[in-house]
């Protein structure tokens, strides 16, 4: 796993040069889209509506279960999003889109997912397989970027934002492991707790599923302002079993900054540790991509201090093994 995300910079560079590549047909009279797809697969729809939420002019609604919206008709794009091509609750999805007449493209390493693009002539793109879905995100996210892109609903200048984000990984390497191992260290025995300022909450889910699965830990996540209005009622008890990690852009919203700065003090006195993450780059691509490479980092250090294989999932292949048997 640690070298898959050392090589993370070499796999943004293949995945533009597959994105360069592919063919995406224009979509006709579109209202609406869904991005469909599950963990690994999925997040990358959840951080994509985050980067183009500003400049989008259609609702893009990240869907995560074995169906679809009721609205899903001939004037929605579904971009189903599966490395596999095998997630079952995605071809569910993708069934339902078919039956639905809606304009379809793919992004997969294969699978019946690939087999059903071909058969139906949908758009899509096939990426490198035989990974951990979860250490492809640079593969997946660029090819969602792309169909966006050609389809006319995100900028063209992602691409340029992917060159600099590119520059800006390589040029950090080092300073991005040294900081996560440090930060690893003051998670090591804890249960991080983990914030958005707002604009980047899906680098933060990332960072609680890298977590959940190469560090294989329990954690929360959860954003501001949003959790000023509940959660923030639950810090009244000191629990040195807790660690809070803040991520943080230059375009969180300054009255959302205000929020957290009220805050700290009470995070810092009911917990053993706070820790802020400030992503670095000029444009929102090359610091959601920053705040994913860090995090990736601190889930591989926290499993070297574990003593235990960030790769393995057992229990993920245990319940697919369970579900088969229906």
């Amino acid at each position: 796993m640690k070298e898959l995300v050392q090589n993370f910079t070499q796999q943004l560079k293949e995945a533009k040069q597959i994105a360069e590549k592919a063919i995406i047909s224009e979509s006709k009279n579109i209202s609406n889209i869904v991005i469909t797809g599950l963990g690994g697969s999925g997040i990358g729809g959840t951080i994509l509506t985050e980067i183009i939420g500003d400049s989008c002019s259609f609702p893009v609604i990240i869907n995560k279960d074995y169906f679809l919206p009721g609205f899903v008709k001939e004037n929605t794009l579904v971009i189903i999003s599966s490395y596999s091509g095998n997630t079952e609750e995605t071809l569910s999805a993708m069934q339902q889109a078919i039956s639905k007449r809606a304009q379809i493209a793919c992004v997969t390493s294969g699978g019946k997912v690939l087999e059903l693009a071909k058969q139906h002539q949908f758009d899509f793109i096939e990426i490198p397989g035989k990974m951990p879905p979860r250490s492809c995100i640079g593969y997946s996210l660029v090819q969602l970027i792309k169909i966006m892109v050609a389809k006319g609903f995100a900028p063209a200048s992602l691409f340029s934002d992917l060159d600099k984000t590119i520059s800006l990984l390589e040029k950090e390497n080092d300073s991005i492991k040294a900081e996560s191992e440090n930060i690893a260290k003051k998670l090591f025995g804890k249960i991080p707790v983990i914030y958005s300022l707002g604009t980047c909450e899906g680098a933060a889910v990332r960072f609680r599923q890298q977590i959940n699965e190469n560090s294989k830990m329990l954690c929360w996540h959860h954003v501001f302002p949003e959790m000023n209005h509940n959660e923030l009622v639950g810090w009244t008890t000191r629990n040195e079993n807790i660690a809070v990690i803040t991520f943080r852009t230059a375009f969180d919203y300054d009255r959302t900054v205000k929020r957290y700065e009220v805050c700290k003090p009470l995070f810092e006195k009911y917990s053993s540790s706070v820790t802020d993450i400030t992503a670095k780059g000029s444009s929102k691509l090359e610091q959601f991509f920053y705040l994913i490479n860090i995090g990736d980092w601190i889930s591989c250090y926290l499993a070297d201090l574990k003593g235990i294989d960030p790769v393995e999932v057992k229990v993920i292949d245990h319940l697919k093994g369970e579900l088969a048997k229906f």
